[in-house]
């Protein structure tokens, strides 16, 4: 179930589907957890027919509820469809609603919390959430092995345009960055707040993500630690940044690191290749990933001319970190008008000329 409040109390599976703000029975449904019950047929007719399912398909859904969403899972003719859901509420009216209906063998329900419980296979997920798991959640079906094939999924809308912003839109950040590294993202459709009972505060939009296969050949960690020094100020040059006194401080200490252990960029990070693991610490980063402003923090980063730099070591470090920019065309570039062509470009410059960001 899709929910417009966003905290950070509990994390929780919700309900999705229709019918009104109680259960039958007279059981509440708890906002805090998202439960919003979509109440539009046509619309969760529609986020079934954009999934294009297929006979042999295994379903994911996270926070059936009620399992209206579910229904027409079973109904469109999967193999199977697995239902992970928190509310042991939730859990009851689903296992109540499917006994005995013709299409329950098809159907298996996991009670339990989907961002520490171990998913199954899955061909595609398919999912109205709630919208306080949205980005661990994202990166957590992102480092799912084997991969999948798609998810279709519904956001809150502001995330959602986060997920497909380009470079030089305002919502561009860290997390358009690191999705579409992992994975082609498109807008399916816009959906408003009124098509829930009871309506959240935000309109929502839903998001289909195709992990891309092969995964592009660069680390993660590397990737990131990229892009966490272009985003800290998105809207100041990469030569202004570059400058600050602590990212010179640990380009020079990984630098020496490496070249202590006499490692080339042949030798390791040249040649390594994305791994699950390292998709799997984006699901650790969700402070500062999921919902960024797009507002520049207070400058309180120090750039550091030649005479801070502390002897000719210095200076001639930040020297060469200057070229290297330079040589790209990089130093008056800023990162919120980066491709991901870029981005991987640039990482190229640097891990050449032996600097590495993890």
């Amino acid at each position: 179930m899709a929910g417009g409040k966003i905290q950070k109390k509990r994390h929780g599976a919700g309900a999705g589907g229709g019918g009104g703000a109680r259960l039958q029975g007279g059981i509440p449904f708890e906002k805090s957890k998202g439960q919003h019950i979509l109440r539009n047929p046509a619309l969760v007719d529609s986020i079934v027919t954009k999934a294009g399912l297929k006979p042999t398909d295994t379903v994911l859904e996270i926070g059936p509820g009620t399992g209206n969403l579910t229904k027409r899972l079973l109904e469109a003719g999967v193999k199977a469809v697995v239902a992970v859901e928190l509310d042991p509420r939730m859990v009851l009216e689903l296992n109540r609603r499917f006994q005995g209906h013709p299409l329950s063998s098809r159907l298996k329900v996991i009670q339990g919390d989907v961002l520490k419980c171990d998913l199954p296979y899955f061909d595609i997920c398919v999912a109205n959430i709630p919208y306080q798991i949205s980005s661990p959640l994202t990166f957590k079906l992102l480092s799912h092995r084997p991969m999948f094939r798609c998810a279709v999924i519904m956001f809150q809308r502001e995330f959602a345009m986060r997920l497909v912003a380009q470079p030089g839109d305002s919502l561009y950040c860290r997390l358009s960055v690191n999705v579409q590294l992992l994975a082609r993202v498109s807008h399916l459709l816009k959906v408003g707040r009124n098509n829930f009972r009871p309506p959240p505060k935000v309109d929502s939009s839903v998001v289909r993500i195709e992990p891309r296969k092969p995964l592009p050949p660069v680390s993660f960690k590397e990737w990131d630690g990229l892009v966490r020094i272009c985003f800290n100020r998105k809207n100041k040059t990469l030569g202004s940044l570059f400058k600050q006194k602590r990212v010179l401080e640990l380009l020079e200490k990984n630098y020496k690191t490496m070249q202590s252990l006499q490692l080339t960029q042949d030798a390791e990070m040249g040649e390594e290749k994305m791994s699950a693991d390292d998709v799997a610490l984006l699901a650790n980063m969700v402070e500062d990933l999921s919902m960024e402003t797009g507002e520049e923090k207070e400058d309180d980063e120090m750039e550091m001319d030649d005479t801070d730099m502390g002897g000719d070591g210095r200076t001639s470090f930040k020297e060469k970190i200057m070229g290297i920019l330079q040589q790209g065309d990089f130093a008056e570039k800023r990162g919120s008008k980066l491709s991901q062509v870029d981005f991987l470009y640039l990482l190229s410059l640097f891990n050449k000329a032996g600097i590495h960001f993890s």
